[in-house]
């Protein structure tokens, strides 16, 4: 099971502040030096909280184009982009040469949206939100795939659209979301899925699970060929916050078993998102996935 780390790059993930750039190229170089597997970026413009206030955040795809070029093995994904905020012949056009910059390692993960403040801000229209979704993902996924797309739709219009120079290779589209709409778009276009937040696997996540499967098998979609992420939230149990419902906050060794209990279900790739976002919170997953090797070799 590959592991990798939500990337530092808003406001609630720092000090205080919104981190700079010197930070999150450190932390994308620090998760790279412990062995994992990929970093993600989230895509929002800021965020709102309940009481009104405005959280920054960094723009996505600019951080990473620009930790493709700072890192030299992770993969870097998307968790996820939002495809109301740009073009699907644009983030087409984009996930190419990113790709390019990192020698291949993207993972353009894709969503319908969700946050209304950012839309209300910037004049995004918040109407058939997934409709809109399954226009972009039928432009976006054969323009990966080095096809030449006409589509005529409701929402989105491409005639004879190409992507020149091509991609190098056929870079993976992950799908985040949940919901019959949602899984059938990933079980049709998708190479990955995600579902999140979770703290322990529980049966939200085995019904996730049982979904997505009933998806692909009603696609007439082999089961093999779909890569199974989840999101995970562990909080240091050092830090005096308390952990929410969907966090795990126990030990290093509790960390390993509940990676472990991940792996077992037959999740692909475990997403972490660390509270907080700091090169210690780390150093703890680091040291969780020496023990889950221990514990392998145990076994």
């Amino acid at each position: 099971m590959k592991i990798g780390v939500i990337l530092p790059a808003a406001e609630a993930d720092g000090p205080g502040e919104t981190p700079g750039w010197p930070a999150i190229r450190s932390f994308a170089r620090a998760a790279e030096a412990q062995g994992l597997d990929s970093v993600w970026m989230f895509d929002h413009l800021f965020d709102q909280t309940e009481a009104g206030s405005i959280q920054g955040m960094h723009e996505a795809w600019t951080i990473v184009s620009a930790v493709a070029a700072s890192t030299e093995r992770v993969q870097i994904g998307t968790l996820v982009l939002c495809t109301s905020f740009r073009s699907p012949g644009l983030t087409a056009k984009m996930a190419v040469s990113a790709d390019e910059v990192s020698a291949g390692r993207v993972i353009l993960g894709l969503g319908a949206g969700w946050h209304d403040p950012e839309y209300d801000a910037f004049g995004f229209p918040k109407d058939h939100r997934v409709a809109r979704f399954e226009e972009s993902l039928r432009i976006i996924s054969p323009l990966l795939r080095g096809e030449r797309v006409t589509v005529t739709g409701r929402y989105h219009t491409t005639r004879d659209a190409r992507l020149v120079p091509p991609a190098r290779r056929t870079i993976p589209i992950l799908v985040a979301g949940e919901g019959p709409r949602i899984l059938r778009l990933a079980a049709r276009h998708a190479d990955a899925w995600n579902t999140a937040w979770y703290g322990v696997p529980d049966d939200r996540l085995s019904r996730q699970l049982a979904a997505l499967t009933e998806a692909l098998e009603n696609e007439g979609r082999d089961l093999a060929t779909m890569t199974r992420t989840v999101g995970m939230v562990v909080r240091d149990p050092r830090v005096d916050a308390p952990a929410e419902e969907n966090e795990f906050a126990g030990s290093v060794e509790e960390l390993a078993h509940a990676i472990e209990a991940y792996a077992r279900l037959g999740i692909d790739h475990l997403i972490v998102l660390l509270q907080p976002m700091t090169e210690p919170s780390l150093d703890r997953l680091g040291a969780a996935l020496e023990l889950c090797a221990d514990l392998e070799g145990r076994s």
